[in-house]
């Protein structure tokens, strides 16, 4: 039965005349009808925000000693531990991946993350310092960080859970107000997180929840509202470019996170059974739709066959369209639209040359997930490096083989590219791993790994990748406003005897 999300402002619940429907990408059922936020309720989310984090009722929230704010923050995580279930529910209704993955990447890994944000934001330290001037005076000064005021929340609908806690968390950690806006593929998750906000001690306008889309709706209505003090936002290049031009009004912080053509660079010594696993998951997991997904492997010549032969039989092997198959499978992609995008690019393949060796159409089931968005994990060579399937991102199961024979020659080939979001080097020579990862021009590099990586590490992007830093220590600074101190120290009157 589907259920009627609706928003979340300022404390209460509110409907709307416009309303669209999440269908699942599974099997194309109706998952919800969702209710539009309007631009009445975003100045009602704005103005509620900006009072009670910087604003007249800020002692409610932004205004509180930083003991008793982390004390709701955990409290908050507590109460969406006991919630898991629905929070992996909500995920898998939305998105179609299965059980088993979104149990162990999104779940309590994005609940554990407001403890974590928690427990950093504790451990933040002032700075200080004594010092003498030109002119013979004696001071010190001393920093401090403060709520920076509003902050949009604006998240993609490949990992939704987990970014909405990634943008959201430090957010109020730091006595923000944060308002989250998910991708109108993916509300449901959204609403379970706000409900157990709203069940929690976080004040009525420190949270709110819009649903909608860009353009004319809830993200243009919030990233343009001159009084949202900075925007985080996790997407494609293209979204991103707007809302810094909207940002731009007011000199607005932003934080952006956007796409990649991400490349593996394997070497002639590299230990096939990790390359193997490890690519696995970087070219195939969440069905390609993972912002540092791998789309292009570079391998050097004298391991190209066997790398080949390797990814096809892998991408051939992959369980599809199992919701409750405990182990490495994929689901659909996140809709018929984003599928006909990714079936488009793969087939322009062939046309410029290349050919699959893996992969490169439909799956047929023979049942109801013939209605989903499912496209087979696909492995091609001979495609040529000017070619649209080398240059694009397809954002989906996609990979793009290709040899090199030196080290040099690998370096350009990963970074002859618009992007530069994430690098995988494949070597058993860490010499070489470490000369090589500073001349990729990746915000972040792996050795001999994929996503192996804490939630709180600082997330960097190059290029069209984005701007800014996410992550740990750089989220609470970009959701605070620092502030320097000084003051003079005075000598004392009397002189000494």
């Amino acid at each position: 039965m589907s259920k009627a999300l609706k928003n979340f402002v300022a404390g209460q619940w509110i409907g709307s005349d416009k309303t669209f429907d999440k269908i699942s990408p599974f099997d194309g059922t109706h998952v919800a009808v969702v209710h539009e936020a309007s631009a009445a309720m975003v100045e009602e989310a704005v103005t509620r925000g900006h009072d009670v984090s910087i604003g007249c009722d800020a002692s409610r929230w932004g205004g509180l000693p930083m003991k008793q704010r982390l004390a709701v923050i955990h409290d908050l995580a507590d109460k969406l531990m006991a919630h898991v279930e629905d929070l992996v529910e909500a995920e898998v209704a939305d998105t179609g991946r299965s059980y088993w993955q979104a149990s162990i990447f999104d779940g309590a890994r994005a609940a554990r993350l407001f403890r974590a944000y928690a427990d950093a934001a504790a451990s933040l330290e002032n700075r200080s310092m004594q010092f003498s001037g030109e002119m013979g005076f004696r001071g010190m000064w001393y920093t401090t960080r403060r709520p920076k005021g509003v902050i949009a929340c604006i998240c993609p609908w490949n990992v939704p859970l987990l970014m909405a806690c990634m943008k959201v968390a430090p957010a109020l950690v730091m006595g923000n107000s944060a308002i989250l806006k998910p991708s109108e593929e993916t509300p449901s998750s959204a609403t379970v997180l706000a409900e157990v906000i709203a069940a929690s001690d976080v004040p009525e306008g420190a949270f709110s929840l819009l649903h909608g889309f860009g353009a004319g709706s809830a993200g243009e209505f919030l990233t343009s509202h001159p009084k949202v003090d900075a925007i985080t936002f996790t997407g494609e290049s293209r979204t991103g470019s707007a809302i810094m031009t909207a940002a731009a009004n007011g000199l607005r912080e932003v934080s952006l996170e956007l796409g990649g053509k991400n490349a593996a660079l394997v070497f002639e010594d590299a230990h096939m059974d990790a390359v193997a696993e490890g690519m696995t998951r970087s070219a195939f997991f969440n069905c390609g739709q993972i912002c540092f997904c791998t789309e292009r492997a570079y391998v050097h010549r004298s391991r190209f066959d066997e790398y080949v032969e390797m990814m096809a039989g892998i991408a051939n092997g992959i369980v599809i369209g199992e919701k409750n198959h405990n182990g490495f499978n994929i689901g659909p992609l996140i809709g018929h639209g984003h599928r006909d995008k990714v079936k488009a690019l793969m087939e322009t393949v062939p046309t410029h040359g290349g050919e699959f060796v893996a992969g490169g159409g439909i799956p047929s089931f023979g049942d109801e997930r013939d209605n989903g968005a499912f496209i087979q994990p696909a492995v091609a060579v001979g495609s040529p490096e000017d070619s649209p399937f080398v240059k694009q991102e397809a954002f989906g199961p996609v990979l793009h083989v290709a040899p090199f024979d030196d080290d040099d020659e690998a370096i350009a080939l990963a970074n002859d590219t618009q992007y530069g979001l994430a690098a995988c080097i494949w070597t058993e020579n860490l010499s070489r791993a470490h000369r090589v990862a500073p001349r990729v021009r990746v915000g972040h590099a792996w050795i001999n790994s994929w996503q192996i990586r804490d939630l709180l590490s600082p997330l960097t992007c190059a290029k069209a990748s984005g701007v800014g830093d996410q992550g740990g220590r750089q989220s609470l600074e970009f959701s605070s406003l620092p502030q320097t101190v000084t003051t003079r120290i005075f000598e004392e009157n009397p002189a000494c005897p």
